[in-house]
């Protein structure tokens, strides 16, 4: 275990080193050994849960390896903490202070003092160094700690290393009005419209009752992300725990107790009319983390600190731009602007129908919003701009009125009275609906997908998740990325409102793909396939700890024996399947599959699932033979990433590759191909490689096969005067390849030599597309009755035309004739 010190009266510097310091050793814990300014008390009252600050009696001592001490070299300073510096375990004390000490005392083994004006200055630096990039609040935490030991750069200890270590705190996202709140309060933004409780709650509220164990509390704050739990008996609310009272109860040995004994009575409680001051009154001057919410005696929700947090800063947005873009696609103050914005870009009628689905959620007493990608590339599209949404989704979230989890049915059904000619699906455990038009003459073909706000759970890595109904905050939370994390109020009160809890708008600002979680990708693969593909189609950049946390899942091995088992996941599958098709059909595959191997990814599929040269020139190549093949009067049908895929997949062995196939619950065709290909393949080179002359003259009846060149575009990629036959016919060729559908032989030309690879290009796009030189109608027409002998006597016929021995139709019916008695 590693644990951050500082002084005893912790300031603003010695928090924003330590904050700094568990970013450059991810998993250490900062411990308070003692009190703390009045400012940073009220600091801590409000963001102490987006901290990894634990209390100094939850450390178990016996467990401490690392000691990093900020802001001090005096041991008197630690208070009880310096009994910690005699462990015998200990393996090292670091120490990194800007103040010169005549007489340190501390047992250091390595040191980083400087002459700065702040300790934080010296933590920035060495995250500028490691190219570790902070969050916003971290550094905001950072950039207040040089704020207030430099004076704001005018004490006399002041020097240019912190203005640039603050300046770069800045270009990560510090928040200059939260500074301000701490720095000067009377700078503090004022929100221009009262929020109340209302505004502010979430629901519904999670709630256990008091015979529940603090380990399964433990399990549900794990399961939830919450920082504490209500405890009801009945309906009666009694008390309030929070993680801080579940991890005391754990270190010492009570984790099979009742939370009733360890849970706050004392209760502080709100209405839904409580104003945003007074509920910021009461957790600061309580220190206090959640308030529950009461209407008429009865729970309906609860305020947190981040619901604070969050409506805290809705005026610090910064203007947002697209990159490149002549013209800024919105200002977000309080992003009140934005609905009038979105309507300018939107088709008429599609803003006439989500203001009437947002009217029928608010006689129904719910808020809905449009959340997700239609928000995403509403922000990203210029003004002026018209975006053609045609898969759109909403969130009822139903705090406002009665909670139900039918209620996407029931809107879906009240805006289908209004839109007859869309078709409603119902599916999923909450009732999820789907309103669906096809090649509308107002809204093309959209799919409206109506949902109640949900939260989910993986019960182990790559499993399906669980499901249940939620608020809009943890709807949004349980999201992939930060810039699909984003939702629109359509409701009032507060209409037009952006929701943006984990700083999505930065990141569309900086174009970056930032995951929200550190296990997201080891709880469900397909979210880097997601990634990636976001990535190659919005030209943005993984932003580098996505990537760290990609790699980390890929070299766990996670997905590894997950390929191996002998049943697949089918929901897992199903996201993967669609991932590979979005990926592998789009212009866009070749950089997504870059990408994707150099990220180690195809490893998803299968362990043994790599991108070689050989591969990638067989995919490249393969594509430029579908493209011609599609354009061929006479052809089976065959999609593009299904052959990208099938190639993929032909790389691995046999078994292994029908395995993945099957898991992917790809067509029969398929498995079949991939069954079969080596082995086709083979027949095939064995057929042609005996009788091809590669370096003789071409042949009298090679010659004649120059006449059935189709086209005379200098695109085709190989011309017929390249081909030669030797002492084999065009029939015989056309006998045996016929045996083949055209999917297996593109596959088997990617994946031979040049010369099989022109003859099986003869057979598909000249020789098999000849229309007969007769038919059946034309030996009906001599005489003869339909019979099996008409397949006889067409092949051969054929075979003569295609051989040069017959070229004319009449010869052929003469040939007929002389031949075949009647």
């Amino acid at each position: 275990m590693d644990i951050i010190l500082c002084h005893q009266t912790a300031d603003f510097d010695a928090l924003g080193a330590s904050v700094g310091l568990t970013i450059l050793h991810p998993g250490a814990k900062f411990v308070l050994v003692g009190s703390a300014h009045p400012s940073v008390k009220n600091f801590l009252a409000l963001h102490r849960d987006e901290l990894p600050l634990i209390e100094f009696r939850s450390v178990n001592p016996k467990l401490i390896r690392r000691i990093f001490i900020v802001d001090t070299q005096k041991k008197a300073r630690l208070g009880k903490a310096q009994e910690w510096l005699e462990l015998p375990q200990l393996e090292s004390i670091t120490v990194y202070d800007h103040h010169p000490e005549n007489d340190p005392d501390l047992p250091t083994t390595f040191k980083f003092i400087e002459n700065v004006g702040s300790s934080s200055t010296i933590i920035t630096e060495l995250l500028q160094k490691e190219n570790i990039t902070p969050n916003p609040i971290q550094a905001t935490v950072m950039a207040l700690g040089i704020h207030v030991d430099t004076g704001s750069l005018t004490f006399e200890q002041s020097c240019a290393r912190d203005a640039l270590a603050l300046a770069w705190l800045m270009g990560k996202g510090a928040n200059i009005a939260l500074i301000a709140e701490y720095v000067e309060p009377s700078l503090s933004p004022q929100l221009p419209a009262p929020v109340t409780a209302t505004d502010l709650m979430s629901s519904p509220v999670r709630t256990i009752p008091p015979d529940t164990s603090i380990e399964e509390a433990q399990r549900i704050l794990l399961r939830y992300g919450h920082s504490g739990l209500l405890v009801m008996t009945g309906k009666e609310l009694t008390g309030i725990i929070s993680r801080r009272d579940i991890d005391i109860a754990l270190h010492h040995g009570f984790a099979h107790a009742p939370v009733k004994g360890y849970m706050s009575k004392n209760l502080l409680t709100i209405t839904t009319d409580t104003p945003l001051s007074a509920i910021e009154s009461l957790m600061v001057n309580n220190d206090i983390g959640r308030l529950p919410v009461l209407k008429q005696g009865e729970l309906v929700g609860i305020v947190t600190r981040s619901d604070i947090l969050y409506h805290l800063r809705l005026n610090d947005y910064d203007q947002f731009s697209r990159q490149g873009a002549k013209a800024q696609s919105f200002t977000d103050t309080l992003v009140s602007c934005l609905l009038p914005s979105f309507q300018q870009k939107l088709n008429p009628h599609l803003w006439e129908l989500l203001q009437k689905i947002a009217h029928y959620a608010q006689q129904q007493g719910w808020h809905l919003y449009l959340v997700g990608g239609a928000v995403r590339d509403l922000l990203l599209s210029e003004d002026q701009t018209t975006v053609n949404l045609q898969d759109i989704d909403l969130v009822v979230d139903g705090f406002h009125g009665s909670h139900t989890s039918e209620a996407g049915v029931i809107l879906a059904k009240a805006l289908q009275k209004d839109y007859p000619e869309a078709r409603l699906s119902v599916h999923g455990e909450f009732q999820t609906a789907a309103l669906l038009w096809h090649k509308d003459d107002n809204f093309g073909s959209l799919w409206l997908d109506i949902a109640t706000a949900r939260t989910e759970f993986y019960p182990y890595p790559a499993s399906n998740p669980q499901v249940e109904a939620s608020s809009i905050r943890q709807d949004l939370y349980r999201r992939d990325f930060s810039m699909n994390a984003l939702a629109l109020r359509l409701t009032n009160p507060r209409q037009g409102e952006l929701l943006d809890f984990f700083g999505g708008v930065r990141d569309l600002k900086k174009r970056l793909i930032r995951v929200l979680h550190a296990n997201s990708f080891i709880e469900d693969p397909t979210r880097i396939f997601r990634g990636v593909r976001f990535a190659a189609r919005l030209n943005f950049t993984l932003e580098s700890q996505t990537v760290d946390y990609i790699k980390y899942a890929v070299n766990s091995g996670v997905f590894e024996r997950i390929s191996l088992q002998q049943t697949s996941i089918p929901a897992l599958t199903t996201r993967l399947r669609t991932e590979l098709i979005y990926i592998l059909q789009a212009d866009y595959w070749q950089s997504a599959l870059r990408l994707l191997s150099d990220l180690g990814a195809l490893s998803c599929l299968h362990p043994q699932c790599v991108l070689t040269p050989s591969l990638w020139w067989q995919l490249r190549c393969g594509g430029r033979w579908l493209r011609f093949y599609q354009l061929l009067p006479q052809r089976q049908k065959y999609a593009v990433w299904l052959m990208r895929l099938e190639l993929i997949l032909s790389g691995l062995s046999r078994d292994d590759g029908v395995k993945v196939a099957q898991n992917l619950d790809l067509p029969q065709d398929t498995i079949n191909r991939l069954k079969y290909l080596a082995q086709n393949q083979k027949n095939v080179n064995i057929f042609l490689s005996k009788n091809i002359n590669r370096n003789g003259k071409m042949s009298r009846k090679g010659a004649k096969a120059q006449s059935f060149i189709l086209s005379d575009s200098p695109d085709l990629m190989f011309k017929s005067s390249e081909v030669y036959l030797g002492a084999l016919k065009v029939s015989e060729v056309v006998q045996e390849l016929s045996k083949y559908q055209s999917a297996t032989l593109i596959l088997i030309a990617v994946k031979s030599d040049k010369y099989i690879r022109k003859v099986i290009w003869q057979y598909l796009f000249n020789w098999s597309q000849l229309e007969p030189i007769i038919n059946g109608n034309d030996l009906k027409d001599l005489g003869y009755k339909p019979s099996p002998i008409f397949k006889q006597i067409l092949t051969e016929v054929q075979g003569l035309f295609l051989d040069g021995e017959i070229q004319e139709r009449g010869r052929a019916l003469d040939f007929v004739q002389e031949n075949y008695l009647l």
